[in-house]
Parts: C-alpha cells; sequence; structure tokens
C-alpha cells in the first residue's frame, strides 16, 4: 500500500509540472473527457460530430486505478465536460487530476462535471468502510454500466450535461440520443430473451463487476476470488471457495483481462467449472470497441459457457 501511494504521489508530482492556466476550450465542438471507455462511446453516440471525446483509459486497465498519464492533463485543462462514473469509482486517480487541471468548468459542482450514477441505486453499500475490509466503496458498488438498462441512466446524464452546456445544439443532442436508444432498447431485448438460460447459474468472478449484470439475467453471485476488494487470495480462502463451489456446483468462473488467468484457471479446472474472460469496459478485449459490442461478447460468452456445462 505505502509503495502504491508513493507511486501515485511521484505521478501527481510529475502530472502537476504539466498543470497550465486555463485555456478556452475549441469553439466548434465540445471538448470532452471521460475517465472509462464506455461513457466515450455515449458521448460520441449523443454528441455526433459536434464533440472531440477523449477517454482516459483504453478498455484494458482496472476502472479504480487507470494510470495517470502527463499527457491527460492538457486535454482535462480544455475540456468543457468530464464524465465519470461515479460512487467513488475514480477516486484514486481523478482528484489528483482534477486538481493538476487547473479547469473551473470540470470541477465537481460545476456543469462540466457530469457524475453518471446520478438516478442510480446502488448494490452492496457496506455497512462499516473500514480499511480491514478491503477497497470498499462507501456509496456502493460502481459497477452498474455492466447493467445495460442502468446504462440508459448513464445516457440521460450524458445528454443533460450536453444540452446544458451547449443548448444550441439540442435538437441534434435530441435526434442523435433518441437513435442510440432505439439500437439499445432493441439489443437489451435481444439480450435478455437469449439470457434466459442464465436464470439461476451459480457463478464466481475475479473481482467484485458482476452484482448488477447477475441481478438482470437472474443469475446467482456465488462469490469472489479475491479474498476482499483489492485484497489478492490466500491459499486458505482458494481452498474454501473450491470446496464450496463444488457442493454448491458452480459452473462458471469469470476472469477479467485485468487479473491474471493462473488462479482463475486453476480454480476452474479444480471445480469442472468453465473459466472465460469478460471485459468490463468497451476495449478490454478484441472486438469489443463499443458499448454494445462488448455486452453483445459478455452475454453471448456467458449464454455459450453456461450452455457447456448444462
Amino acid at each position: 500500500m505505502k509503495s502504491k501511494m508513493l507511486r501515485m504521489s511521484l505521478m501527481l508530482l510529475l502530472v502537476m509540472l504539466f498543470g497550465i492556466s486555463v485555456t478556452p476550450a475549441f469553439a466548434n465542438k465540445l471538448i470532452i473527457v471521460t475517465t472509462l471507455t464506455d461513457m466515450a462511446d455515449f458521448a460520441r453516440a449523443v454528441g455526433g460530430d459536434l464533440v472531440e471525446v477523449h477517454s482516459l483509459a483504453t478498455g484494458v486497465e482496472d476502472t479504480h486505478g487507470v494510470p495517470m498519464k502527463p499527457s491527460f492533463v492538457p486535454v482535462m485543462n480544455r475540456a468543457d465536460l468530464l464524465i465519470l462514473v461515479g460512487l467513488d469509482c475514480e477516486h484514486a486517480f481523478l482528484p489528483a487530476l482534477l486538481e493538476a487541471s487547473k479547469n473551473p468548468r470540470i470541477q465537481k459542482g460545476h456543469a462540466g462535471y457530469v457524475d453518471c450514477s446520478r438516478g442510480i441505486v446502488p448494490l452492496d453499500v457496506p455497512k462499516s468502510t473500514d480499511h480491514f475490509e478491503g477497497d470498499v466503496h462507501p456509496y456502493g458498488n460502481p459497477h452498474y454500466m455492466l447493467d445495460p438498462v442502468m446504462a440508459k441512466t448513464a445516457i440521460s446524464n450524458i445528454f443533460n450535461a450536453m444540452a446544458t452546456v451547449a443548448p444550441q445544439h439540442l435538437a441534434e443532442f435530441t435526434r442523435n440520443r433518441d437513435a442510440y436508444l432505439a439500437v439499445l432498447d432493441d439489443k437489451i431485448a435481444q439480450w435478455l430473451i437469449k439470457g434466459k438460460v442464465l436464470k439461476g447459474v451459480k457463478f464466481v468472478s475475479y473481482h467484485e463487476h458482476w452484482p448488477y449484470f447477475a441481478e438482470r439475467f437472474g443469475m446467482n453471485y456465488f462469490g469472489t476470488i479475491e479474498l476482499k476488494p483489492g485484497i489478492d487470495p490466500t491459499a486458505r480462502h482458494i481452498e474454501e471457495l473450491t470446496a464450496s463451489m463444488k457442493a454448491q456446483h458452480v459452473a462458471v468462473v469469470v476472469r477479467e483481462p485485468q487479473f491474471p488467468e493462473k488462479t482463475p484457471k486453476r480454480i476452474a479446472q479444480q471445480t469442472a467449472a468453465t473459466m472465460i474472460t469478460l471485459p468490463i469496459m468497451p476495449g478490454g478485449v478484441p472486438n469489443t470497441e463499443t458499448y454494445i459490442k462488448m455486452m453483445d461478447y459478455i452475454v453471448n460468452t456467458m449464454v455459450t459457457a453456461v450452455q457447456a456445462v448444462k
């Protein structure tokens, strides 16, 4: 933990060197910075040709620890909107970048600070935020984007922010939003039909990314390979998890690409479960560069895995 904090402090010092005075955003397009790639995809869908979108993440990072780069600061300095997941998801990197950006437009409480969790009823709000419980999120689990129905709330928040800062383009933003939501609603209907085979299926994952997905598709989220959020598993935890999985016939092990394959693969082999690798944001695995492609991949891969063990 100390070494991690030291690295973060050193990065902050480096980033601060690039913190320059606020410069006006481009007049022709809204400059938008998103923390993660799913929100970048939504912003492009709603904004169309009227926006220039930059995502801090590329899709392969840990959502809670996107590495800070000095190049982030100049683009944040010019941004009209900063779009984030919220629920403390970006707590490890975003506050330092906001301070370094020296951009009043995108600070918390201003119109350019867009928290996509507004209107979300979070799951897993902890009773305790003691550090012994791991890297807990005091406002609840922030991985609501993996429920495509909840993603519509994020899209609504993004639309409202664009309409506020550029009301002259309201008609185009509205057309773009409605067109995208029509496609997304059609895909959601398809996913729910295809995902009927997932109802009641038990699965584990490395990190607790999947409670919203599990609730939407009626799955039984059995547990995590991590001992606690952000804490690597111990030998005893793996032994106990493996025994419980065998007894309860857990069918699927989900490994997110941010984590090593060795331990999930071994657990799957020992329990006769199927291991699959699923992205947690667009770009996490090949051919998932948009939100819809990512959700297609997740649903199809999960369904295939479940059908293979039935």
